[in-house]
């Protein structure tokens, strides 16, 4: 252990062995079979897998980054900073489908967040075989608990010591605490004991290499005991490269459960493989398979030229997918590859470029510097370099050398020191559309099976980014669409200080329909309105426009605010009868210091008047705009004497999970009377930044604010 701990300590310095120490007790104390501690760096929004128990390390690589927005529990646990608990597969597959169909095992899962000092530190993330009872043990909620704060008293005081929290770029693989060995002579009583059973045995570290192996299994297998010492049995027999051999092992390894299958030898003859494992490794019986074969077809999955699948691109294709499946932007697409297929395929650069008007243009990238992007964004299509020959080729090709790259397009020009290349085309029904370039800054050879999975890799990733560059341009033109409609600025009223704002959707959801508008009637009479249009798309957004348009039209033609609403409605339901909006117009009489109201269903305003609290104004109940063509709204005449603070908004704003409307109401009034003396735009700001610190929002918001001078 002392070997692995000390070889990679990187980044942290110091920190890293009372971390590991604390993380290799925190596995032995709960009888956890696997453990790991990811780290949360200062001003980042990604956990980096710093150490790890029990877990080999493909699978730990798989998951070394992880965002702290992906639905994963250790993410979940640092976000909602509470333990995350997971009894088995069966729970995660409900509460984290894309990680049970990347890790198709029975295990528990626990996830504790790291946290002290009022900061995010990381995530400590325990592993289970099932089965185990419903719920964590007193002692093992106690272990994780006292875990999880010592490593961020740990992580806290370094920081303040100001140690830089830099995890090393790859995870710490440490060894388990063991029991102290037994007498050497036990270990030659237990060497002849494996000699003399029938069948062959051999035992695999957590990372598939033989570490033992006796003659009867070697022979079995048809090879030299010393052979296959220190190799995974799937490098060295190509016989054994089918996915089940890796897929029994990654099982055995993740849930400690016993596992078997059978394989047959080129020569035909089966043999049938138990796999037992614990902490320590993995013990595989190897004997002569007695049963009758299987039906043929059934013992091999291969390639349509012949070729055996490796069982681990197997599996990043399909963790890949999976994540993919939530990327919504470019920019995810970009960030999910980089996440995912960098560290495991070894790559040191990527680029996503697409085809646009006749040009290239670089729409992702991680790992190449900006003269590359300079050079390839804008060039044309028809130049001579492997992207654009793979975009108009439908081919994709390899370049294990940058003597094969030179040789192959003369005038090339070589970035980043980047020394192989693959240049992947993305198709998406049956067209090319775009590259995926990756970047190797070694020479590297790529293998007919390697080839075969960065092309399917290519596949998945052109059909994520398709879709994500039709939301892009989509909520582009929504955005446009949506702040062209809304007023540029409010007019200037004399005895009136108004603020006004506006706040999308988070980047997940759609455009909104909430809008706003001030009209000056004449010197001294003003007249607010607000509203929000059912729906969040780019329909509502244009109808948005028409709504406020009409409103403007009718106030300005000197109607009373009951009249503007019912013309409104009846203008609504002749453009779009299907869509419906609710509203509330206000008059404000700034030299009789009177404000008229009246709503179609829309939440009430906030009215402060000098010395007293924010009350809630209640209205008349107007129906909502586009229901009912002869409806009547009624209005409401209020005392809005000077110095005044009037709030009209939308239900975004006082909107939270688990906060029914009342109380959200009464909240916002709360803060109007706690604030209400601050400079206007001060206060509007204090009012949105409340709503823009949440994760999640699922509606847009609009907020109008009028005080009236003392």
């Amino acid at each position: 252990m002392q070997e692995q701990t000390t070889a990679a300590l990187t980044g942290l310095g110091p920190l890293a062995p009372g971390l590991d120490e604390l993380l290799i007790a925190a596995v032995a104390g709960t009888k956890a079979h696997m453990g790991a501690l990811y780290l949360l760096p200062p001003d980042e929004r990604v956990l980096l897998m710093s150490s790890v128990v029990g877990i080999p390390a493909p699978i730990a690589h798989q998951w070394a980054r992880v965002r702290l927005e992906d639905p994963v529990p250790a993410a979940a646990a640092v976000r909602e900073r509470r333990l995350v608990w997971l009894a088995g597969h069966e729970d995660v597959a409900r509460r984290f489908p894309g990680v049970a169909l990347s890790l198709p095992y029975h295990f528990s899962v626990a996830a504790m967040p790291v946290h002290a000092a009022g900061a995010d530190w990381g995530a400590l993330v325990l592993l289970w075989p099932e089965p185990h009872p419903a719920e964590l043990t007193p002692h093992e909620l106690e272990a994780i608990e006292a875990a999880a704060r010592r490593m961020g008293t740990l992580l806290r005081r370094a920081a303040d010591r100001g140690q830089p929290l830099l995890p090393a770029s790859r995870p710490r693989i440490l060894s388990p605490r063991r029991d102290a060995p037994g007498d050497p002579a036990d270990a030659a009583a237990a060497y002849d004991y494996l000699n003399r059973l029938p069948w062959g045995a051999c035992a695999m570290d957590m990372e598939g290499r033989i570490t033992f192996i006796t003659p009867q299994a070697a022979a079995l297998l048809g090879v030299e005991p010393a052979d296959l010492l220190h190799m995974r049995p799937w490098e060295v027999l190509p016989w054994m490269g089918d996915p089940v051999f890796e897929d029994h092992y990654r099982q055995a390894v993740l849930s400690h459960q016993p596992t078997s299958f059978t394989a047959r030898q080129p020569s035909g003859r089966r043999l049938a493989f138990e796999f037992h494992s614990d902490q320590t490794g993995i013990s595989v019986r190897i004997a002569p398979d007695l049963t009758a074969p299987p039906p043929a077809g059934e013992e091999q999955s291969h390639t349509a030229d012949g070729r055996t699948l490796r069982a681990d691109a197997l599996y990043n294709m399909v963790h890949l997918a999976a994540t993919l499946t939530r990327a919504v932007t470019v920019q995810d697409v970009t960030d999910l590859v980089a996440d995912q297929v960098m560290s495991v395929c070894d790559i040191q650069a990527l680029a996503f470029m697409v085809a646009e008007n006749g040009r290239l243009r670089v729409v992702g990238a991680r790992g190449y510097g900006p003269g590359f992007v300079d050079r390839y964004d804008g060039l044309p299509l028809g130049a001579p370099t492997g992207s654009c020959d793979a975009l108009r080729s439908g081919d994709p090709e390899f370049y294990g050398t940058w003597e094969e790259y030179k040789q192959a397009y003369p005038d090339a020009v070589r970035y980043d020191d980047m020394s192989a290349w693959a240049v992947l085309p993305l198709i998406t029904s049956g067209r090319p559309f775009g590259t995926c370039l990756f970047g190797y800054d070694r020479p590297h050879m790529f293998s007919a099976d390697e080839r075969a999975t960065l092309t399917s890799l290519a596949g998945l990733i052109a059909q994520a980014l398709e879709r994500a560059r039709l939301y892009d341009v989509k909520h582009q033109l929504a955005e446009c669409l949506q702040a062209s409609l809304l007023p540029s600025e409010l007019p200037a009223v004399p005895g009136l200080q108004v603020a006004a704002h506006y706040l999308p959707a988070t980047r997940e959801m759609d455009i909104g329909g909430d809008f706003y508008d001030l009209i000056r009637l004449d010197d001294t009479t003003v007249a607010a309105v607000i509203g929000d249009v059912q729906g969040h798309d780019m329909t509502a957004a244009a109808l948005m426009g028409q709504v406020r348009t009409a409103i403007h039209a009718h106030a300005t033609a000197g109607a009373s605010p009951g009249e503007v609403l019912a013309h409104t409605n009846r203008l609504l339901i002749d453009l779009a009868p299907e869509l419906f909006t609710s509203c509330l117009y206000v008059t404000l009489d700034l030299a009789r210091h009177r404000a008229t109201l009246a709503s179609a269903g829309h939440l009430p305003p906030l009215l402060r008047t000098p010395g007293s609290a924010a009350r809630c104004l209640e209205l008349p109940p107007g129906l909502l705009l586009g229901l009912e063509p002869d409806a009547d709204y009624t209005t409401r005449e209020v005392a809005f004497p000077p110095g005044s603070l009037l709030a009209l908004y939308t239900d975004g704003l006082i909107e939270a999970p688990g906060v029914d409307l009342d109380q959200g109401m009464d909240d916002l009034a709360g803060h109007l009377t706690r604030s209400a003396d601050r400079p206007l735009h001060i206060l509007a700001q204090l009012l949105i930044d409340q709503a823009e610190s949440v994760d999640h929002r699922t509606d847009d918001i609009a907020l109008l604010l009028l005080r009236s001078a003392p």
